[in-house]
């Protein structure tokens, strides 16, 4: 990987053109929690310290939180355990991404919204 550009605005544009071309909410949730998913996955193989990687990351996660807090009920339970997940992960990164997991995370009532 060094040597190689990292590209957040790339990842977000797929997301924005994604939103503009088709737009469903699953599917949104889908691409944002993936996002987030293969972030930690980068910052953990690579162990990179860039605090806007890290705050476009935490912006993410709680877009995340509110497209699946949109979706009806049904739809939220597998979306919402892969959040969950992901909050713990953030323990291993530092940079306070755990804490503000957990602060978006409690603002948004997702543990309300889990035992729907």
């Amino acid at each position: 990987m060094k040597g190689q550009p990292i590209s957040v605005s790339k990842a977000k544009k797929a997301i924005a053109d994604y939103k503009k071309a088709i737009g469903r909410p699953d599917g949104m949730a889908e691409l944002s929690i993936f996002y987030c998913e293969e972030a930690f996955g980068f910052l953990e193989s690579c162990s990179m310290e860039d605090e806007s990687y890290f705050a476009a990351l935490i912006r993410m996660y709680g877009r995340s939180l509110e497209i699946v807090s949109s979706l009806p009920p049904a739809e939220r339970t597998s979306y919402l355990e892969r959040l969950d997940k992901l909050r713990s992960r953030g323990r291993s990164v530092g940079w306070a991404v755990e804490e503000e997991f957990n602060n978006l995370w409690y603002a948004a009532a997702m543990d309300e919204q889990q035992g729907e």
